[in-house]
């Protein structure tokens, strides 16, 4: 249901890693914010993504825990979300995809992100 790759990655973006949480943000970045950011083909959200989905980066499965109210807009839209992996089944941000509590696989430009 959506497939896009790891264009850039801006130099402050593993600093978040220690929160287990990875910026997705489209070629469209504000300059203020792409530091911050893995830089990704924004690409269409083919079908709606629910926590009966699941994220796989370079192979690596992630079952969601909480899809965000704004994460398929956003995602579609702007290809801007966060990817949170700490389990939590609240949504505490609207354009937060949350994933099971596990480390994150190492990201380079080139990986590939998929939502099934």
């Amino acid at each position: 249901m959506y497939r896009t790759e790891i264009k850039k990655i801006g130099k402050d973006a593993k600093a978040f890693e220690a929160e287990k949480m990875m910026v997705l943000f489209g070629e469209n970045a504000p300059a203020e914010l792409a530091d911050f950011c893995y830089i990704i083909d924004v690409n269409p959200v083919e079908k709606e993504i629910t926590e009966d989905s699941m994220l796989t980066i370079d192979g690596t499965t992630y079952e969601i825990t909480k899809v965000g109210s704004a994460v398929n807009k956003n995602l579609h839209d702007l290809g801007h979300i966060t990817l949170r992996f700490n389990g939590s089944t609240e949504e505490e941000q609207s354009g937060t995809l949350y994933l099971e509590d596990a480390e994150l696989v190492t990201v380079d430009v080139g990986s590939t992100i998929t939502i099934e």
